[in-house]
């Protein structure tokens, strides 16, 4: 990891820029969970943290962008690239120097990692637990729709073969022409209620 004295040092007089101290004071726990609620911050500290040369930009928006495609930087879209590239350019890198894990020259567009990115370290394992847990939450839902689902069409498929044989014996009296509306109507029902049910279940952002 690359050293304060390494890297070119920001002028005083411009206003633009922050002033570092020697010895910084340590990030609370709140502020390293709050750069961390981001996938896309999540997974350029990842990156950094195993570097110990400066960082083209690009270089780290061809890796998050990769990441969250479940792609390789070499089978990358360029809009693919774009989607992830402007928002850290804009945002979660600018993000990431103001609270001092990184120095970034937006101009040259590269990245210097600090010392303070080391604080981040022991976070991104509970971070991505997190992300496993979720992830194995909603393949348990998945699940249980698929099998409420299956369950309505059994129910449906049995009550209308029961009600197939009734006519047929003269149990019941219904003609061909009702029994066929009947069944059409219970499949519909079964439908409608499956897929408002799968709908429901879906997370806010998928709808």
């Amino acid at each position: 990891m690359t050293s304060t004295s390494d890297r070119p040092s920001r002028s005083s007089d411009d206003p633009s820029t922050e002033t570092f101290c020697d010895e910084p004071t340590a990030l609370s726990r709140d502020d390293l969970f709050h750069i961390l609620q981001t996938t896309r911050r999540r997974e350029t500290v990842t990156y950094l943290l195993d570097e110990d040369e400066p960082v083209k930009m690009g270089d780290v928006a061809e890796h998050v962008a990769a990441r969250e495609n479940e792609t390789t930087v070499a089978e990358l879209t360029s809009a693919q690239r774009q989607r992830v590239y402007i928002p850290l350019y804009q945002s979660h890198l600018p993000k990431l120097d103001e609270v001092g894990a990184i120095e970034y020259d937006k101009t040259a567009g590269i990245v210097y990692t600090t010392e303070r990115l080391e604080e981040f370290r022991p976070y991104l394992e509970v971070a991505n637990a997190d992300d496993r847990t979720t992830g194995s939450a909603d393949e348990r839902t998945s699940a249980s729709d698929v099998a409420t689902a299956g369950l309505h069409y059994v129910l449906a498929t049995t009550v209308s073969v029961c009600l197939l044989l009734a006519a047929v014996a003269g149990v019941v009296a219904i003609p061909g022409l009702a029994l066929g509306v009947i069944i059409t109507v219970l499949f519909v029902l079964t439908t409608i209620v499956t897929t408002r049910g799968r709908l429901t279940a879906l997370p806010t952002h998928a709808r």
